[in-house]
């Protein structure tokens, strides 16, 4: 037996088949979750190769954000950011830049875009701790935006939705594609992971950015087996995801995910440790006020007692104890739900008011505007 043999021996992941969807940082994650006893399948989706810029098309939008004052600017990525400001660079045209954005007021996603923002001499006025481009857009609401000029700077993926719903509001918009992210090259080994999820023959599947969920989902649809992959995300095989911008990405597919508290690839690797564990023992959490819930297959216990649910209110619950403490959307917790319940957000309220009717009115807490989470404890 080899020394890495060795060591995987009785390790926490040993027994469990991860897929890896990571193209970068490929083989440090591998060897993160083999050190752990787990069996891994290696499926990029993404190119390796450097994201895609469009050279002619970002100077045009470049000139095009020079051409008058700009209100506000949202940065999204720190590549992104380092990218357009180099390409600036060769243009001649990077100290313009940086001063004509130094003029607006600058939110910032997360602690990359800050990070690359104060490099070159930029100062964010606002970031969210949560790192969603979704809380920069509820940063803004209730704010007067008619005939405020906003630059937004994409991230890989279109954000010509969130363009559109500021113009909405009165706001003239510029989004700044600065790349595109490719799928990978070679789509057998992601083919072939589609196939292990779809029939439940792999644990868990990580992810490391959102672009990478939107590939194996347009991978899956491409082979027929997108309903069956979904499916199987919802009900058996975990999505594992660095952080809360690449979890979002299944909410409209209603996959639950989990994602740990740092997105950091060791974090997500350390979360798997008990994660799979616990799934294969049932899934267990600590609500606030120190009561124990453990699902176990169909058995819902609390406080050791059996608690019968009706199928509906069992899915919010799967769903909700599969984020514990993290926010799951409505439209998430609807797709749960059994087929042959209504299909409206009236259903998921009524699932959550018979859940709080058995378990505790304070262990499912509602998030305006966003969904429902259960409320653990702490410490």
């Amino acid at each position: 037996m080899t020394e890495d043999q060795t060591e995987s021996a009785g390790a926490p992941l040993s027994g469990f088949r991860v897929g890896v969807t990571a193209a970068r940082k490929l083989d440090e994650q591998v060897a993160l979750l083999e050190r752990r006893g787990a069996d891994v399948v290696r499926a990029p989706a993404l190119s390796l190769a450097p994201n895609h810029v469009d050279q002619r098309e970002l100077r045009a939008t470049t000139e095009e954000v020079l051409s008058a004052p700009v209100d506000l600017f949202l940065a999204t990525t720190g590549v992104g950011m380092r990218a357009w400001l180099a390409a600036a660079d060769e243009w001649g045209l990077q100290e313009r830049l940086i001063e004509h954005l130094g003029h607006a007021e600058i939110l910032a996603r997360g602690p990359k875009s800050v990070g690359a923002l104060r490099r070159f001499g930029l100062r964010e006025l606002w970031a969210p701790e949560s790192e969603e481009f979704d809380d920069v857009l509820d940063h803004l609401r209730g704010r007067d935006l008619g005939g405020r000029r906003i630059v937004v700077q994409e991230h890989g993926q279109s954000l010509s939705m969130a363009g559109h719903a500021l113009r909405r509001r009165g706001a003239e918009v510029v989004t700044v594609g600065v790349y595109r992210v490719v799928p990978a090259e070679d789509p057998e080994p992601m083919f072939a992971l589609i196939d292990l999820v779809a029939d439940r023959e792999v644990d868990a599947v990580t992810f490391t950015s959102a672009p990478a969920v939107a590939a194996m989902m347009d991978a899956a649809g491409s082979t027929g087996r997108r309903d069956e992959l979904v499916s199987a995300f919802q009900a058996d095989v975990l999505a594992s995801c660095v952080g809360p911008v690449t979890s979002a990405a299944f909410e409209m597919w209603g996959v639950p995910t989990v994602y740990p508290e740092r997105s950091r690839l060791a974090a997500m690797v350390k979360q798997l440790e008990v994660e799979l564990p616990s799934r294969r023992d049932g899934l267990g959490v600590e609500l606030a006020g120190g009561h124990q819930l453990l699902l176990h297959g169909d058995e819902v216990l609390l406080d050791g007692t059996e608690v019968r649910l009706s199928p509906a209110t069992s899915a919010v619950l799967q769903a909700l104890v599969s984020n514990p403490g993290h926010v799951v959307s409505r439209q998430a917790l609807l797709a749960m739900l059994p087929s042959g319940t209504a299909g409206s957000e009236h259903a998921v309220e009524m699932a959550v008011a018979r859940l709080r009717a058995a378990i505790g009115t304070r262990s499912v807490q509602t998030v305006v505007k966003r969904g429902y989470r259960l409320a653990v404890a702490h410490g």
